[in-house]
């Protein structure tokens, strides 16, 4: 029954995606964040339906009056050197054989980022983006969040398997970076209803993070929490809703999660913390020895043998930097690293130009919030390694896009607001009725 409620969704979304082709990005979004179709038992759960929906998408942009102009900044120009020196690197790869297919996984997701950059050039576009990105993954978060008090946090929460977030580790970072987005849907949603719906959400999605048993998203969490109350616009209802989120932690939380915890302070006892610290220096030792470091797929027996000082000690990276560095040496990590800079540095130009003006307070909101999800993404990726998770690049996607707003003329954004209509009786002033 899963397997043709997801298949009918998306083949019958196919005839919108072509005449709009945004849809698309919305329903590509829907499938890459919540994989629906991994929640499935049957032909459904193996079916391409990101490429079908990509395909689609392609050909309806073919056909589309309006201009198909990427936005060109510091970060999208940026972005595409990157794609072209992870190519570079791929070419020369130590184990081309296993490089390719995931440069082909990472570079399938940037032709959409910038697909996405073309096409959501609107407020409400923005906003939409922003609500199936996020309920994508709250979608976990609510059920793990549950789950964890439930069951007293006993078991792990995890995505689903064959994911981006499948392991408890990735689920805790996508959890983590999701629970400020929910924070920016609560202050813009239109309805009370639907604002207290989002603070609920948020709470659980903390737990669910905590849940996931993950050290790195607790790293994380602790990090952002400071940075969240800060660049909150209601500062006490985020510091009740923090509070509440934290008793809740307190008391259900099991004696075997404090244990787990407590080997943060004890890394040197702990073998799988050995095993990244040895990684870690086998990467920097690789691309010390090469420039274009060792491509995709790098972290194995023959490259630790050679650069890690316990060549024994086989480790993936588990960090977002010396994963970047390792496969893609100092060039590539600065790239990476420059991408989330040139990000923080716009969004905080769109709070500073937002702030003061009520039709554009969501975008100050929205700015804000995507900082406070970086602070996340961060802090828990030094010791996770999502380096080409979509939610980090969607984001800058959505920064860029927020400052092309308001850079636009009114003329120009009525323009727009026409072929916005289909999605606007579909979401009926869900994505941005308050936000100006």
């Amino acid at each position: 029954m899963r397997d043709l409620f997801v298949t009918s969704i998306v083949f019958g979304s196919l005839p919108f995606i072509l005449r709009w082709p945004f849809i698309g990005i919305l329903m590509w979004c829907w499938l890459g964040f919540m994989n629906p179709h991994r929640l499935t038992w049957g032909f459904a759960y193996s079916m391409p339906f990101a490429q079908i929906v990509a395909l689609a998408t392609l050909v309806g942009m073919l056909f589309l009056r309006e201009p198909k102009k990427i936005p060109w900044t510091r970060e999208t120009v940026l972005l595409l050197l990157f794609v072209v020196w992870i190519t570079i690197t791929t070419l020369f790869a130590t184990y081309p054989v296993l490089a390719w297919p995931q440069w082909e996984k990472v570079v399938k997701i940037q032709l959409m980022i910038f697909v996405m950059l073309i096409l959501m050039q609107s407020k409400l576009r923005v906003n939409l983006v922003v609500w199936v990105m996020t309920l994508s993954l709250a979608f976990y978060g609510v059920k793990g969040g549950i789950f964890t008090i439930m069951r007293g946090g006993v078991y792990h929460v995890k995505g689903p398997a064959g994911s981006f977030i499948g392991d408890n580790n990735e689920i805790g970072l996508a959890l983590i970076m999701t629970v400020p987005l929910l924070r920016y849907l609560s202050l813009t949603a239109p309805s009370f209803l639907l604002r207290q719906a989002m603070a609920v959400s948020m709470v659980l999605t903390a737990i669910a993070a905590i849940g996931s048993l993950s050290r790195g998203a607790l790293i994380g969490l602790v990090a952002m929490t400071m940075f969240l109350w800060l660049k909150s616009r209601k500062k006490i209802t985020t510091a009740v809703l923090a509070v509440i989120a934290g008793l809740i932690i307190v008391n259900i939380m099991p004696s075997q999660w404090y244990e787990r915890m407590q080997t943060i302070k004890t890394y040197e006892q702990s073998d799988s913390a050995l095993g990244r610290i040895n990684a870690w220096k086998m990467a920097f030792n690789l691309a010390r020895d090469k420039p274009l470091g060792g491509g995709f797929e790098t972290f194995r027996p023959p490259t630790f043998a050679a650069y890690a000082p316990e060549p024994w000690r086989v480790h993936d990276a588990h960090s977002i930097y010396f994963e970047v560095l390792g496969e893609h040496g100092f060039l590539g990590l600065a790239m990476f690293l420059g991408l989330g800079f040139f990000t923080w540095r716009t969004a905080s130009s769109i709070i500073r130009r937002a702030r003061g003006d009520p039709r554009n307070a969501w975008a100050a909101d929205l700015a804000a919030m995507v900082q406070v999800s970086l602070v996340g993404y961060g802090s828990a990726g030094a010791f996770l390694g999502l380096a080409y998770f979509d939610m980090y690049y969607t984001l800058i996607a959505i920064v860029v896009l927020t400052n092309h707003v308001l850079h636009s003329l009114e003329p120009a954004s009525q323009a727009k607001a026409a072929s916005d209509a289909p999605a606007a009786r579909l979401v009926p002033q869900a994505a941005g009725a308050r936000a100006g």
